[in-house]
């Protein structure tokens, strides 16, 4: 009788990762929060009147429109693309509401619907052009903005439109932004402002519609591969649509915030808040390490640019300074998006 004497060998425990690479990974992840806590923490600390809840309140009211401009430009994002006409959409909803009640006397229900409806129709212009006629967003998006800025002068005949000022044709115009409207931006519920609420109800919805629908998860699964998405049955054309049109809605939200912060139809009124917008979107899909976009990273790059400008504002930095850190901190961000993250381990 034989018997055979079976050896084991010894598995070798796997190796732990690298300290490096879990500091690097723990960056890549955390970084840009820890830098939002970060510069929080030093203007609470240094500037006493930073902690006041005003002061909070006022920092996210002024942030709100180019909040829900941003989350405008993730939903396009989201399907690989990039919504450049989001600052003329808005600035066409300011000079819409103004016509609207100053120059037809209409009340403020009227005017919302107007400039809901002109956001949703420039959002079907971009998708026209993108979706059938196949240019590029961003320089389809680029020429909708050309296009939308100048229809906005025209309306108006290049002129701001005023309560109580005289038209062309002689007459004083009839109406005026009405009180309901106004609340809109300068309102407050609980304390909070009206477009504070906007903005964290819109994050919300937004939230919802990418991250818990099937809607949402097309739209990335388009952002990721398009024609795989149509191989699979998609209707990558309908949804890139969708993602534009939204985009066109959520920008004249942002319109009818801004005309009830400054009660005229300025005819300047969203020139400045396309940059913004970008750089919140952009600054997005560094949170967590994502690296792609995302509703409450948009959300938390909006509240940062917030910090950064009230921050400097109350230490009495020049506001030509305030672009050079919002620069650098978008720049931040995509390091963390594009370069760190290519090199993450698991």
């Amino acid at each position: 009788m034989t018997t055979t004497q079976s050896t084991s060998v010894p598995t070798a425990a796997p190796s732990a990762p690298a300290v490096g690479h879990r500091i690097q990974n723990a960056v890549i992840k955390y970084g840009f929060i820890f830098v939002t806590v970060t510069l929080f923490a030093y203007f609470a600390i240094s500037e006493p009147s930073f902690r006041d809840s005003a002061t909070l309140l006022d920092t996210l009211r002024y942030v709100s429109v180019a909040a829900v401009l941003g989350l405008g430009v993730t939903l396009t994002m989201a399907v690989g693309g990039m919504d450049m006409s989001v600052g003329a959409v808005a600035g066409l909803g300011v000079t819409v509401a103004a016509k609207t009640m100053v120059t037809y006397n209409q009340v403020g229900t009227v005017a919302i619907l107007a400039v809901v409806a002109a956001g949703a129709l420039a959002g079907l212009l971009n998708a026209l052009l993108i979706v059938v006629l196949k240019i590029p967003d961003v320089l389809a998006t680029l020429g909708t903005m050309f296009v939308i800025q100048g229809t906005k002068l025209i309306l108006v005949d290049g002129q701001s439109i005023t309560p109580g000022m005289t038209q062309s044709d002689g007459t004083t115009a009839p109406g005026r932004f009405t009180e309901g409207f106004l609340r809109i931006d300068r309102g407050t519920f609980l304390g909070v402002p009206g477009s504070v609420l906007i903005f964290g109800s819109l994050t919300v919805v937004a939230w919802v519609f990418l991250a818990r629908t099937r809607w949402g998860r097309v739209l990335y699964a388009i952002g990721a591969n398009p024609e795989a998405s149509r191989l699979a049955g998609i209707r990558v054309g309908a949804y890139r649509a969708l993602a534009y049109v939204l985009s066109g809605v959520l920008a004249s939200i942002g319109g009818l915030i801004l005309a009830s912060r400054i009660g005229q139809g300025d005819v300047s009124a969203g020139t400045s808040q396309l940059l913004e917008a970008v750089a919140v979107a952009l600054v997005g899909t560094s949170v967590l390490g994502r690296g792609r976009p995302n509703v409450w990273g948009t959300a938390l790059g909006a509240v940062l640019i917030g910090i950064i400008t009230t921050g400097l504002t109350i230490e009495g930095l020049p506001y030509y300074t305030q672009d050079v850190v919002e620069g650098a901190v978008l720049i931040l961000a995509l390091v963390f998006s594009f370069t760190l993250s290519k090199r993450r381990t698991v």
